[in-house]
């Protein structure tokens, strides 16, 4: 599953020792697209990352992997991309890059993205600057703070009796059945989004909500919180909006097609997927 790999540190500062930071692992980004050499996918060297001359403010650090700095970078330009490089979305990169490094330029992608965006105070549009021990951004002006953005939201897999629901989310670029998902809205709980989000969604009333997992998920900067819960009451009366279609899955059905570990929605799936199923 995509996740930040158990030997990475997360750092708030770039390290003290110039050898290291010269020894960096770069993680550069465009449009949320990473930056590696078309031959074999491995990332900028040192002389293509001082070739894209980039200002100091776009490299930000990531953390330490088995030990090896890594930082994350942006450009606004594409066509800046070194001789012999390219940009790959990350969706691409999935069986194809490093699962290990892949993680960490997950966490880097967002933290590029919120140095690209926090250039300039969202409350009176001067200058910002990082602040030291935090991932922070502060205005020269007055002051105003800005973390990276992280956008909670909950996924939720029902049971009745020996049956699951799985709906086709309209806005779903896989086309694929999967659990039921959305957005927190401010002032909410997990748990009330669960409800509000079934009810919108499918018009049905669930209960004995139980937590199942969490991921980051960097498109561009969510944070699943997945969920199992026990259908309530109602009919299944989707939304055309959200919902293409949804129904139950039970042991005698064909569910759908079995797909590589990569988010958690496909781990609620089979952890609950019926033999030979």
């Amino acid at each position: 599953m995509l996740q930040t790999p158990a030997s990475f540190t997360p750092l708030m500062a770039p390290p003290q020792d110039p050898q290291q930071a010269d020894d960096a692992l770069s993680l550069i980004f465009h449009a949320g697209r990473l930056l590696v050499r078309e031959a074999d996918l491995a990332l900028p060297d040192r002389a293509a990352v001082a070739s894209l001359a980039l200002d100091p403010q776009a490299l930000q650090p990531v953390g330490l992997l088995d030990g090896r700095y890594c930082q994350a970078g942006w450009v606004e330009d594409e066509a800046r991309a070194p001789q012999g490089y390219g940009w790959r979305g990350l969706r691409s990169l999935f069986a194809e890059f490093d699962e290990t490094l892949l993680g960490v330029a997950a966490r880097a992608a967002q933290v590029a993205e919120w140095a690209r965006t926090h250039r300039f105070c969202g409350a009176c549009g001067s200058a910002t600057f990082r602040m030291a021990g935090e991932r922070c951004f502060k205005c020269t002006n007055c002051g105003h703070m800005a973390y990276p953005r992280i956008s909670p939201a909950m996924m939720v897999l029902i049971r009745k009796g020996d049956s699951f629901l799985l709906a086709l989310h309209t806005q779903s670029p896989s086309k694929r059945f999967v659990p039921l998902a959305g957005f927190l809205e401010a002032g909410e709980s997990i748990e009330e989004a669960v409800h509000r989000e079934v009810f919108e969604e499918v018009g049905l009333r669930v209960h004995n909500l139980r937590y199942f997992g969490s991921q980051s998920w960097p498109f561009p900067h969510s944070l699943m919180i997945a969920f199992t819960a026990d259908y309530l009451d109602g009919e299944i009366r989707t939304d055309p909006n959200e919902i293409m279609e949804a129904r139950w899955f039970g042991p005698d059905d064909e569910w759908p097609e079995r797909v590589p570990h990569v988010s958690v929605s496909s781990v609620l799936v089979d952890a609950h997927r019926p033999s030979g199923r």
